[in-house]
């Protein structure tokens, strides 16, 4: 049996390299994911059963911040219930304020 080259060997680490660190970029995107979800459990968790004034006030912070920070309606969508009302306020107001 024939042994590689050098280049040839060369070029099997390269492509082993790039595999790599493609499995790890992947393994990073599935990380943050995760962190992404758990982070939101919490939140909805402490929206929903919390009763204390962190929760309020995390409450509260949402709803003012929510609607700048999403920009795609179907993102708004899905947090309708907990934005619906203050978004829909911040427009009216907006369009009020234009037409003083």
């Amino acid at each position: 049996m024939a042994r590689k080259t050098i280049e040839q060997r060369l070029a099997q680490l390269d492509a082993q390299r790039a595999s790599l660190k493609a499995r790890l970029g992947k393994q990073e995107r599935a990380n943050d994911t995760r962190r992404k979800v758990l982070l939101g459990a919490l939140v909805l968790h402490r929206l929903e059963s919390g009763k204390d004034e962190f929760s309020r006030n995390l409450g509260e912070w949402l709803r003012r911040e929510l609607p700048g920070f999403l920009t795609r309606d179907g993102d708004k969508e899905l947090f309708a219930d907990l934005i619906g009302k203050t978004a829909d306020a911040q427009t009216a107001g907006s369009a009020g304020e234009a037409t003083s």
